[in-house]
């Protein structure tokens, strides 16, 4: 199967992302094209969607699942960024190394199990690896398991959990990848990428 993706830009990513997170009844806030400008405006990010028909015979095209992701550095500036970072700082190298973080995506639920999400995850590992970014961190909840699968057969280590002593399916994980030849060499998607604007 070839897998069709679609890279934006900021502003059109930002309001495709919010678009397409209302079709998901797992996230509890989704973002709004609002958010994701102000958490991405002015640092290096990526926004993909994975386009599909919604029938054999149909030749339009929706967005199926997405992934975005920014560069992480060690002091950030904005509250939630360094707290995040602070959590990652006895896991993950930041001196003199780029890291990128693997911030929010999904699959929509009728076009799981089709491989949207491997295939968004290994674009974003060859546009790391083109932008010279060592490494890959994504944060998720214990209760994803789809998604926890797909990182495990892409070799992404557990680096750090959270338990949640109340409900242990909300704890959360933490997860690397190093991005080098090997890492790309391995993916086994057919993709093809459309910029857009």
């Amino acid at each position: 199967m070839e897998h069709i993706i679609r890279r934006y830009g900021l502003e059109q990513g930002a309001l495709e992302v919010q678009y397409i997170e209302e079709h998901f009844s797992e996230f509890r806030h989704p973002k709004t094209a609002e958010d994701i400008v102000s958490r991405l405006r002015g640092r290096e990010c990526l926004i993909l969607m994975s386009m599909a028909a919604a029938s054999e015979n149909d030749n339009d095209l929706l967005p199926v699942a997405f992934k975005v992701g920014h560069e992480l550095k060690a002091l950030e500036t904005r509250p939630d960024l360094a707290e995040l970072a602070g959590q990652l700082g006895a896991c993950v190298r930041f001196d003199g190394r780029k890291v990128f973080y693997s911030w929010i995506g999904g699959t929509r639920k009728d076009w799981r199990g089709h491989g949207h999400y491997r295939a968004l995850t290994e674009e974003q590992e060859q546009w790391a690896h083109d932008h010279r970014y060592h490494e890959i961190v994504v944060k998720t909840k214990n209760r994803f398991y789809p998604m926890r699968t797909t990182l495990d057969r892409l070799r992404y280590d557990v680096i750090k959990l959270q338990p949640n002593a109340d409900d242990p399916a909300e704890s959360k994980l933490y997860l690397s990848k190093r991005i080098g030849s090997d890492a790309v060499r391995n993916h086994r998607t057919v993709r093809t990428v459309e910029e857009t604007v």
